[in-house]
């Protein structure tokens, strides 16, 4: 299992599959490199690099007040140090998107571009609030399976979703224990967040317009209560030649093996290779 020690003593989980233009895929708030296995099959010629954010998943649990974006920034840096990569794409989910503008701001020479996928500078209350209601808790279901096929009424916003999606999807958010599914993230996850510590700035926009020059990519949930299109149509507006497509039948997040997000990925993959 390959695994490297950040400057602060965490071992954290990584995967490096492939080889080619470097893309360094950052995870939701609560999920783990697993978040990339559906789209990876769909994109050649790069190098795919994926991590699991300390407390989450194959990496160690660190004191909560350290799961802040800024290192978790720190952290991303330092796996493309260990790995020898002086500059990287980042494909960025929800809260990895947060940590590419963080790195926008701060070391946008090690940046070759980015692709967000349904996050923007402006996160709305209503997806905050479904995401407090379950940070950090058990889900009530026992098993996978009831978890599976509770999903898709719990999941608003999505539809034509195999049911074999959904038992993938739980299979990869929580472990079948003797009491019931478990979370596979530090708990205390919940009292960083909730407390402050790992929530963004109010104002992100300064570092969405850190992204100026770099091949930009926003893959939006049509539904999505996190990312609005009024947020998305200002993304444009600041940046027309960022590549943007709304995915239907999703929300918050699409799981970027659908066709919308397919093209919009092999057109930012092909930015990025002629720049």
């Amino acid at each position: 299992m390959p695994k490297f020690q950040t400057s602060d003593g965490v071992s954290l989980y990584y995967s490096d599959q492939g080889e080619g233009l470097p893309v360094l895929c950052l995870a939701g708030l609560t999920r783990t490199t697993g978040d990339f296995d559906y789209v990876a099959p769909h994109l050649s010629g790069i190098r795919l690099i994926r991590m699991d954010y300390r407390g989450r998943g194959q990496s160690d649990w660190a004191p909560h007040e350290t799961y802040q974006i800024p290192i978790e920034g720190r952290d991303a840096v330092e796996l493309l140090d260990h790995l020898n990569i002086d500059k990287a794409a980042v494909l960025g989910t929800s809260r990895g998107g947060l940590i590419a503008m963080g790195l926008a701001a701060t070391v946008k020479d090690r940046l070759l571009g980015v692709a967000l996928n349904d996050i923007g500078p402006v996160i709305e209350p209503a997806g905050l609030k479904v995401i407090e209601g379950y940070l950090g808790r058990a889900p009530s279901w026992k098993t996978h399976a009831e978890a599976a096929q509770a999903r898709g009424a719990v999941m608003q916003g999505f539809a034509n979703v195999p049911q074999d999606r959904w038992l993938t999807e739980v299979t990869r958010l929580y472990r079948e224990t003797d009491d019931g599914l478990a979370i596979t993230y530090d708990p205390k996850l919940r009292d960083a967040v909730l407390g402050g510590g790992a929530q963004p700035v109010p104002d992100l926009w300064p570092f969405f317009d850190a992204f100026a020059g770099l091949p930009l990519c926003c893959i939006r949930g049509a539904n999505s209560d996190l990312l609005s299109q009024d947020t998305l149509d200002e993304m444009l507006r600041r940046r027309p030649d960022m590549i943007a497509v709304n995915v239907p039948d999703r929300a918050h997040i699409p799981f970027l093996d659908e066709p919308e997000a397919l093209d919009a990925l092999t057109r930012w993959l092909g930015m990025l290779r002629q720049s």
